[in-house]
């Protein structure tokens, strides 16, 4: 677990904004190739690598799908006073922004900033109380207006430049845990499998674009053609104040969502499994979209079945996301396994068209 970790602090330091994930692929790729036989890069920038199973060919294939984007800022406009105006790229919570330290990523390297906002009462009226509204924020370089404009580009990408924190009990926060804790994930049970047999090949996804547009998933589903594919992502931890219904603990393992996007046979012996070897899960429940790669990774082709891995993440979309290691190495340990009892009876198992005996 060592290893995940310090891959996970790694993985946290560097950018890979939704769209343009080189730099965070550049990261994976070395993690994941001896752990691998073979790798490459769709044309949409998803990173698939294959660990052959020892079953005979044609074999099944499960793929386990996360996304490596992340959320972050672009810029939209300089304006007179060498100030960067920005739009967001995903979803931001723009009540964090403030006072935050950024890095500007421009062609001549790497520029560090601070995201500020003007006094309170230089802002609109109707805008100078409650939160601050994303139109209103500025990256400041330090820059003199000349010098601004000639070494930042209009669409130069900003992305969150804290640095990865290990707080007590197994919590590690930092910025881009949704999704790299689960890229980790994947990793830890790639390390797993290296130790035991199974006989489906496996293929592990690192999507692009999933906070913006799930075409990563979508374009990867169709170059792979997975038998079962299993997503992981973050799902809301409980946090001060958060409506317990909606949120999710802490050290008491993944959730297995349930909803829409889950294929119901395949969760029920997900559940099964993680009941006989008493890996603590817990149950999350959607009734519309998991908001996810699954939403359309299992329409893909003739449609995937799919089920969905929450790892529980407190403040979610901000630079101070909060994960416990713990429920990365239980998830790692319940992909595994499942992996290694996939055999040629599975699909089976799990058809809709078929009576359910048990």
């Amino acid at each position: 677990m060592l290893e995940t970790k310090d891959l996970l602090k790694q993985m946290i330091q560097v950018s890979g904004l939704s769209g343009h994930e080189a730099p965070i692929r550049e990261v994976i790729e070395p993690a994941w190739k001896p752990l691998t036989d073979e790798m490459h890069t769709s044309r949409l920038g998803s990173l698939h690598a294959r660990k052959h199973g020892s079953g005979p060919a044609p074999r099944p294939s499960i793929a386990i799908v996360t996304h490596m984007d992340a959320i972050g800022l672009i810029v939209k406009q300089i304006d007179s006073e060498g100030l960067l105006h920005v739009d967001q790229i995903g979803g931001l919570d723009p009540r964090v922004l403030p006072s935050q330290m950024v890095m500007v990523h421009t062609q001549g390297g790497d520029l560090p900033g601070l995201l500020v906002m003007p006094p309170a009462h230089c802002l609109p009226e109707e805008d100078a109380s409650g939160a601050p509204q994303l139109k209103h924020l500025r990256v400041d370089t330090g820059l003199r207006p000349t010098a601004a404009r000639r070494q930042v580009r209009v669409g130069d990408l900003i992305s969150f430049a804290s640095k990865p924190v290990e707080l007590d009990g197994d919590l590690l926060a930092g910025h881009s845990l949704d999704n790299r804790a689960s890229v980790a994930v994947l990793t830890e049970a790639l390390r797993l499998l290296g130790r035991r047999k199974h006989a489906w090949d496996v293929w592990a996804v690192a999507t692009a674009q999933e906070e913006e547009t799930l075409f990563g998933a979508t374009t990867s589903g169709y170059a792979l053609r997975p038998t079962l594919a299993v997503v992981i992502d973050v799902t809301f931890a409980k946090s001060p104040s958060a409506p317990a219904h909606r949120t999710y603990d802490q050290n008491k393992g993944p959730t297995l969502d349930w909803g829409p996007n889950t294929h119901p046979k395949f969760h029920r012996e997900m559940e099964k499994l993680a009941k006989r070897l008493e890996i603590p899960v817990q149950e999350a429940v959607y009734s519309k979209s998991s908001g996810t790669d699954a939403i359309l990774l299992q329409v893909t082709v003739e449609g995937i079945p799919t089920v969905v891995v929450g790892i529980p993440l407190r403040y979610m979309h901000t630079p101070v996301e909060v994960v416990n290691t713990k429920d990365i190495e239980r998830a790692s340990r319940l992909l595994a396994e499942f992996v290694s009892a996939l055999d040629e009876t599975f699909m089976d198992k799990i058809r809709l068209d078929k009576t359910d005996e048990n």
